[in-house]
């Protein structure tokens, strides 16, 4: 007779011969644990000892280099671990934000992340095509029923084909981008965040509800989260 073990029960039992608990060998991977409670996107432990707001605007070139400059790091050393929780919240400077924040948001949260940096990594590529648009695509961009604003944005800096490497359809991102009610609830959090934490630029972030005061790139904040690590406030 053969007998099968699982790769996990080896290294579990092997774990128990040298006196490790089996938790340190079969940690959980907290870059798989996704939530969205009204206010923001967040992933990682819930009960991390550092939870990092992230206040973002899609057409801010500082936000496209800090989340290209933090991402690994960020998911390899603190996320991963459970040592720190990340959340993204919207800053809504102009219809161009707005529609990229619905694209993010379209689908289930698991989808959000992923989305998130579609965007961002992309921005060099259609970033230059808003800041060169015409006169008659801004006025599409300003102009009429809300979903039509959105899809316009989203055909002339190329949302549509972006998002296509994502799986989505232009019929799945239409309807994401025709959601009025999520694109006022988007805009409205983006004003109370404003106001309740005092948000001034992008890229900026709080660390357990305090707004960091004059960071704004992977380069000061990460001593500030190894700080927050240290002293657990």
């Amino acid at each position: 007779m053969t007998l099968h073990i699982g790769i996990k029960s080896l290294l579990i039992g092997a774990a128990a011969l040298i006196g490790l608990p089996a938790t340190m060998v079969a940690a959980q991977n907290w870059n798989a644990e996704y939530r969205a409670d009204g206010d923001g996107h967040a992933v990682g432990n819930p009960e991390a000892v550092v939870k990092l707001i992230t206040f973002v605007s899609y057409t801010c070139p500082h936000c496209a280099s800090f989340e290209i400059e933090s991402d690994a790091a960020l998911r390899a050393a603190y996320i991963h671990e459970g040592k720190v929780a990340v959340e993204v919240r919207h800053t809504i400077r102009n219809p161009i934000d707005l529609a990229a924040a619905l694209i993010t948001q379209c689908g289930p949260k698991e989808k959000f992340f992923d989305n998130h940096r579609r965007i961002l990594f992309a921005q060099s590529t259609w970033l230059p095509k808003a800041r060169q648009a015409s006169e008659a695509q801004r006025m599409r961009w300003s102009s009429g029923p809300a979903p039509a604003r959105m899809r316009a944005i989203a055909a002339d800096l190329g949302f549509y084909n972006l998002m296509e490497t994502r799986g989505y359809s232009r019929a799945n991102l239409d309807r994401c981008l025709g959601d009025t009610v999520r694109a006022e609830a988007i805009a409205t959090l983006s004003e109370h965040n404003a106001e309740a934490f005092g948000v001034r630029g992008t890229p900026s972030f709080a660390i357990n509800g305090q707004l960091l005061e004059g960071v704004h790139n992977w380069t000061d904040l990460q001593p500030a989260i190894n700080a927050a690590l240290t002293t657990g406030e």
